[in-house]
């Protein structure tokens, strides 16, 4: 095991339409997507696609969807750690110019703890916040142990502040800032507060503002995707956080500023395409993207 996701596990469905129907009405969508879904889960799919060996540790149902889920990761080579809810969760995710509307049908109630696992020749530990006790322990023992500690700060959970003291790198968004009631600035302050070694905020299509081992906060533009290319959104950032780790397991030696570029061309080609599996790049895929489009003017 290279790398240990944690997380919610979905199944997606995406589909493109310009209305959503109301009471009796219907419609039909231009085009749909099924595929796997979840921060980490996308996060780790996208590992497993550049290379990566990863596991992942997650919901898990016995129904036909659940056994829909364990095809897909057998297919990416990822081994499954799963800990058992009633039902599969569901996501139904509308993209429309550049945003995305999602209802998400969620079982999150654990009927068992979370399962023991071995972490020899773990390099790397990436968390969403779902699972909390799963999330904590692991961060603790991973910490100790010096294997890097990732967490995708989407949304300030019930023990984020306790568990950001075991990360070793925390890429937060737009709306974890506003739960906390901070700007970025302060926000990337609260980070170094908690001895996050690499700290950021993402951005959307604006880039993301970080700092990396004690120095000024930097920014790093997104690229310019016209409009007309974007697809669809949804997961594109699960995508980037995939790809930065996969680009630390496949380059330890390249600092933050070269793993975060990376994950931006990993995240830039998924806009472009429909549903999570479609959107998982190649490092061919990253390569060009990264060369087909000119970085944003910096936001004043």
């Amino acid at each position: 095991m290279q790398a240990l996701f944690i997380g919610q596990a979905y199944i997606d469905v995406t589909f493109l339409t310009d209305c959503l129907p109301t009471g009796d009405q219907k419609t039909i969508a231009q085009d749909y997507a099924i595929s796997f879904g979840g921060n980490a889960v996308t996060a780790a799919f996208c590992c497993a696609k550049l290379g990566g060996k990863p596991e992942l540790l997650c919901s898990q149902a016995d129904d036909w969807l659940a056994r829909m889920f364990q095809d897909m990761a057998a297919k990416y080579g990822i081994s499954i750690h799963g800990r058992k809810v009633e039902e599969s969760s569901l996501s139904f995710i509308m993209p429309n110019g550049g945003k995305r509307a999602i209802v998400r049908c969620r079982d999150n109630d654990f009927l068992h703890p979370f399962p023991p696992l071995t972490l020899t020749g773990l390099k790397a530990l990436h968390l969403d916040g779902h699972m909390p006790d799963a999330a904590l322990h692991y961060a603790k023992a991973c910490r100790e142990l010096g294997i890097l500690t990732s967490l995708d700060g989407g949304a300030v959970r019930e023990n984020t502040d306790e568990l950001l003291a075991h990360i070793d790198v925390a890429v937060v968004s737009e709306r974890f800032c506003e739960q906390l009631g901070k700007s970025v600035g302060e926000t990337l302050a609260y980070l170094r507060s908690k001895n996050c070694p690499v700290g950021a905020v993402t951005l959307g299509d604006q880039g993301m503002v970080w700092y990396e081992h004690g120095g000024p906060d930097k920014v790093l533009p997104a690229l310019s995707v016209p409009l007309e290319k974007v697809v669809d959104s949804n997961g594109a950032g699960d995508i980037f956080h995939g790809a930065y780790i996969s680009s630390f397991l496949i380059w330890p030696d390249n600092g933050w500023d070269q793993h975060f570029r990376f994950a931006r061309g990993a995240s830039t080609h998924a806009i472009q395409h429909l549903g999570n599996e479609a959107s998982l790049p190649t490092i061919d895929d990253i390569r060009r993207a990264n060369d087909s489009f000119d970085e944003k003017a910096a936001a004043a």
